[in-house]
């Protein structure tokens, strides 16, 4: 007797586009005669809610690699798309306007404008994704233990609270992606793992973070830890 065989049809599942991807970036620097190779084909992609750490030594790209992908340096070859949009080879003011939109940046120092408050800081980054929002503005502060720290300008604040208020503009345009350099290189250890947890917490609500650093904190916290060196990924 014949048996009929039930096939059973499974439909494609289509994973869903990666929050930050670079396809095949170079970067040249050329000094008169001399030139310097800072990237050489890095391919990298970012999963929504992924933090990644990428290490290295001083001088083996990290920093160029992340100027590369907010848009503030153009790579010489290669893409980089942010949330699905094309966000290198395009006009300045077209990077500049996406970068507002869709990217948070965390810097080790300089993230606080100094002749304004911590809540203008975070107005000002609202303003310019044209997303002004008073309700996230308090829930950062709250969220960050900045309640009663909104009127205070940097120089006011301590250097834990600083940082705190420094990642609290890096969030205030509500990014798709978070990038940091160096972000905990002057904290100590404690206020170290302060930021290290709440970079945790913003990838747990879907942010995408990569953090370039030195710090084996910075490692041990991430998902995933990618080595560069002499502008390539190991």
């Amino acid at each position: 007797m014949a048996h009929g065989v039930g096939l059973v049809q499974v439909a494609a599942v289509t994973a869903p586009a990666p929050t930050l991807e670079a396809d095949g970036l170079y970067r040249f620097y050329r000094a008169g005669d001399e030139e310097t190779q800072a990237l050489r084909g890095v391919e990298l992609t970012v999963s929504t809610g992924e933090f990644v750490a990428i290490t290295g030594p001083s001088g083996s790209g990290k920093s160029t690699l992340l100027a590369c992908l907010a848009g503030l340096d153009e790579p010489d070859g290669g893409t980089v798309r942010v949330d699905g949009v094309r966000i290198s080879h395009r006009p300045q003011a077209e990077r500049t306007a996406l970068r507002a939109r869709l990217i948070g940046m965390l810097f080790q120092s300089g993230n606080l404008l100094e002749h304004l408050t911590v809540r203008a800081n975070i107005d000002m980054v609202q303003r310019l994704a044209g997303r002004p929002d008073i309700a996230w503005r308090n829930t950062l502060l709250d969220g960050l233990g900045l309640t009663g720290r909104g009127r205070a300008r940097p120089a006011q604040l301590s250097g834990g609270e600083a940082a705190r208020a420094g990642l609290a503009v890096a969030l205030a345009n509500q990014p798709a992606v978070l990038l940091a350099d160096e972000p905990t290189g002057e904290l100590d250890r404690r206020t170290e793992r302060q930021v290290l947890d709440l970079l945790r917490d913003r990838a747990g609500q879907g942010t995408a973070v990569v953090v370039a650093s030195h710090s084996p904190a910075v490692a041990v916290a991430a998902d995933r830890t990618i080595a560069l060196a002499s502008g390539r990924l190991q």
